[in-house]
């Protein structure tokens, strides 16, 4: 069987998250909207988890359902070190097979290089009836970024900003895993900026800058043509508007006992603007 091609750079996005790791909770708003979307679906489940994995921990923020034990894993060093818990690559999960009945994974998944590989991994160490609750960056993610690139260097314009999943494609890729009554829906975030470095700000701190294996740097006289593209595109108070597409996974390990009472309600995409600390893109 042909493995995947590897498309992310492991060691980089090892160390863009250990670089990121002292600073995190001052970029961690995107990860906090995925947390509380996916605590709003376990806690529709009518059952209780004793077992839990929290894949891609970060800071170890997320807080279990009461009484569930937690392991957590992440793919930097310093996050998992800090959670006391494991590093590691998502496509290559060291835990043993129906080891947990929930696994969350929030905020990591848009860049593992075998995904359905992953998905059929987390599918693996839930037991019979288990969850999974996943949430990333989708597909229609940064539409302003790629756009200032694009036009900075129209020339020679490289890919900086790596592929992203649509949200039509969750659903085959929870049922291509072995998932049962998958779900996938969208929630999309609106960020105003003052200016294009406020935004790569927030991309280096949330570990989010480009991981991609065929990448080369972004040179001084393209990064100012950007950023006089971003500023063209303000609004009248001087602030440039970013979208970031939240795709939610949800699916459940099969099971004899299996029935469409456990299925977490589908929600409809929805769209909001964040309210942010004016003082923070000023």
């Amino acid at each position: 069987m042909t493995s995947p091609p590897e498309i992310f750079d492991r060691s980089a996005r090892r160390r863009r998250r250990d670089r990121a790791a002292p600073s995190w909770q001052g970029h961690d708003f995107l990860r906090a909207v995925m947390l509380d979307g996916i605590e709003e679906r376990w806690s529709s489940v009518l059952r209780t988890f004793e077992d839990v994995l929290d894949l891609g921990c970060f800071d170890a923020s997320l807080t279990p359902p009461a009484g569930a034990r937690v392991a957590r894993f992440d793919p930097g060093f310093a996050f998992a070190r800090a959670a006391g818990g494991v590093q590691g690559d998502e496509d290559r999960l060291p835990f043993a097979d129906a080891n947990f009945d929930l696994v969350i994974a929030a905020g990591t998944l848009d860049t593992v290089n075998d995904l359905p590989g992953a998905l059929a991994l987390i599918r693996r160490v839930l037991r019979p009836g288990g969850l999974f609750l996943g949430a990333f960056i989708g597909a229609g993610s940064l539409a302003t970024l790629r756009a200032v690139l694009r036009e900075a260097e129209q020339e020679r314009p490289a890919v900086r900003v790596h592929p992203q999943v649509e949200v039509r494609s969750g659903g085959d890729l929870l049922l291509r895993a072995g998932f049962k009554l998958p779900v996938a829906d969208a929630e999309t975030l609106t960020v105003r900026y003052a200016t294009l470095g406020r935004l790569l700000d927030d991309l280096r701190g949330m570990g989010a800058t480009n991981v991609l294996k065929d990448r080369s740097p972004l040179g001084r006289d393209a990064l100012a043509r950007a950023a006089a593209a971003f500023a063209a595109r303000a609004d009248a108070d001087g602030r440039t508007p970013e979208r970031f597409e939240i795709v939610f996974l949800t699916g459940w390990a099969p099971s004899p006992e299996q029935d469409a009472g456990r299925r977490a309600p589908p929600r409809e995409a929805s769209e909001s603007v964040l309210p942010r600390p004016a003082g923070r893109f000023g």
